[in-house]
């Protein structure tokens, strides 16, 4: 498989891919144009929840407890029985444990890139960043692969009242306020970017600006007010730097009145329709409801909702969100365990309960893992090298593991996983081909994923 980080390429192009290796690519064009749609025959999965566990969750304590380690690499937690006879999970998940049934758990992902931002964007786009082990890596390059939302974008269109893929309840940044790369449409163009929605959705009267009329616009108001716009063509003018061509501004007009047009989409919004005693269940913190915002915008149509963990109240400057580099243990009991069980149970109960667990394909991730053995401040470090996941639902064979670790979860002992090998899996259950066609804004054809489907994934 051409890869886009060999050193012996040549010389490169001005968008950061060799000469020798869009040729390389260009062979693989006639297969992509097998079936440039996107389209690979019935889909198993109608829509995709993209759990992104952002910090990097161990995999020791949550899908890989190893009780036979020393304690400084198996810590302090034991793992317990689960609804799956030989499986095991850390004890820290014990709503989740009862669904295993319903569950694949990867134990041989893997990067080999210890760097947010870096091993962050493979798990993203599914193609390594050059360099690797690069932590704050410049954001939003025009010559960036594109995000699996993003893939998501162009290979299904627009739909009829809501946005192909969703991305929220904010993009992931380093600390210091640096977004990771990876996360928009890349080489394809701003017009197949994932809709960002920024949002808070567990606070008091949570409301997504712009989706709603204002009461004093009336619809026949918003008609005069679209007509008017579709006279101001030449604002669009000013956008043809970014080299999107004509056609952006036209396009994002078009996406922000469908929603607000739509019922569908603007009532996706309304959580308080949900009953209190569900809402409880998510967890009433900024990553519960935000995935039970993802349910609810994928009931309203959206094929692909992409959930970022967020920092919190609690978190430290130095062990924000899931990257525990001190007190791991604490901070896994007493906050993110529980948070995260919660939510994650929930979701693969409420959406089974709602016959639409089999149509919707929910993936556990995070950019990497944690180290095996402790550091001296009772923390794990990042760890790309290996590390676990899980999908549930839509074409999953339950109640399996797929992959293994060492004795001490630190390298892939079989069955490892790479990035592209995921996405390509959940393009293919969604139904769309992995190996379709996607252009750069130059028309330059790619094939929307490098990996190889996994097969014992596949029920």
């Amino acid at each position: 498989m051409p890869s886009l980080v060999d050193p012996q390429s040549g010389p490169r192009l001005c968008d950061g891919i060799s000469r020798r290796e869009f040729m390389r690519w260009g062979a693989l064009a006639p297969l992509a144009a097998a079936n440039a749609s996107g389209a690979s025959g019935s889909a198993k999965a109608r829509s995709i929840i993209y759990l992104f566990h952002l910090g990097g969750p161990p995999q020791h304590e949550t899908w890989d407890p190893k009780p036979l380690a020393p304690e400084e690499i198996r810590g302090p937690y034991k793992p317990i029985a689960t609804a799956t006879p030989g499986l095991t999970v850390g004890e820290l998940m014990p709503r989740t444990a009862r669904l295993t049934d319903r569950i694949a758990v990867l134990r041989a992902l893997s990067t080999h890139d210890n760097a947010h931002s870096s091993s962050g964007y493979w798990m993203l786009t599914g193609v390594p960043h050059q360099p690797l082990n690069t932590e704050n890596a410049k954001p939003g390059a025009p010559n960036d692969w594109p995000s699996l939302a993003a893939i998501n974008r162009r290979l299904r269109g627009h739909g009829a009242g809501m946005p192909a893929s969703v991305v929220l309840p904010e993009h992931i940044w380093n600390t210091g306020g640096i977004p990771w790369p990876g996360q928009d449409a890349g080489f394809m163009g701003r017009t197949s970017d994932p809709w960002l929605l920024p949002c808070a959705p567990h606070e008091a009267g949570f409301a997504v600006p712009g989706v709603t009329l204002p009461t004093e616009v009336t619809a026949p108001r918003l008609s005069d007010r679209v007509d008017l716009s579709r006279r101001l063509d030449a604002a669009e003018r000013q956008l043809e730097w970014l080299g999107e061509g004509p056609g952006l501004f036209q396009k994002q007009q078009q996406t922000a009145l469908k929603l607000v047009q739509s019922g569908a989409a603007r009532r996706a919004f309304h959580l308080e329709e949900e009953p209190e005693s569900l809402r409880d269940r998510y967890g009433r913190n900024r990553w519960g409801q935000s995935v039970l915002l993802a349910r609810r915008l994928v009931e309203a149509g959206v094929s692909f909702v992409q959930v970022n963990w967020t920092r919190m109240p609690g978190d430290t400057s130095d062990s924000p969100a899931w990257d525990t580099h001190n007190k791991n243990a604490e901070r896994l009991k007493n906050h993110l365990m529980p948070i995260m069980d919660a939510a994650y149970s929930t979701l693969l109960e409420d959406l089974a309960e709602r016959g639409l667990l089999d149509g919707t394909l929910v993936v556990w991730a995070g950019e990497f893992g944690r180290t095996p053995r402790h550091n001296r401040g009772g923390g794990r470090d990042h760890w790309g090298h290996v590390f676990s996941g899980a999908l549930a639902g839509g074409g999953i064979r339950g109640g399996i593991v797929h992959g293994s670790s060492d004795r001490v979860g630190g390298q892939p002992a079989e069955g490892r996983v790479l990035p592209q090998d995921l996405h390509a899996t959940m393009l293919h259950l969604a139904g769309l081909n992995p190996h379709a066609e996607i252009h750069d804004t130059q028309g330059r054809p790619f094939p929307a994923s490098r990996g190889r489907i996994v097969e014992p994934l596949i029920a």
